[in-house]
């Protein structure tokens, strides 16, 4: 597992890592942002609840690029530290030990996320 202050910084790095993917396999990677966009986006379930789906996903998974990106946009759409605890208490009760490991990466990346957010809007409003 990560240190928690790497996570901005490992979704950046993949972000870059990506690039070649996309320049050599355009048609998919196209593929997979659609997909993307589209399983995350509004319908009956709000985009909120879909990302907190992802996050429980990406522990499960025991994905920390997931969880990086998961965790930002959970901050964006204004989740809450009690809604990603949650979240990760189903996560680990359907993951167990493994699980519960990466639910406490999953924690200091949302801490990172939104600490993060927080500097920016106070960098915005000075």
């Amino acid at each position: 597992m990560l240190p928690s202050d790497s996570y901005r910084g490992l979704a950046q790095a993949v972000s870059t890592e990506l690039a070649s993917l996309r320049s050599g396999t355009p048609d998919v990677m196209k593929a997979f942002g659609d997909l993307g966009r589209a399983a995350t986006a509004a319908g009956v379930l709000d985009k909120k609840t879909k990302e907190l789906i992802a996050l429980a996903l990406s522990v499960a998974a025991r994905c920390d690029p997931c969880i990086a990106f998961h965790t930002q946009a959970l901050v964006k759409l204004g989740a809450t530290r009690a809604e990603v605890d949650e979240t990760l208490g189903v996560a680990t009760y359907m993951g167990g030990g493994p699980s519960l490991m990466y639910a406490a990466s999953a924690v200091a990346a949302f801490d990172e996320a939104a600490a993060a957010a927080a500097v920016a809007k106070g960098a915005r409003s000075a």
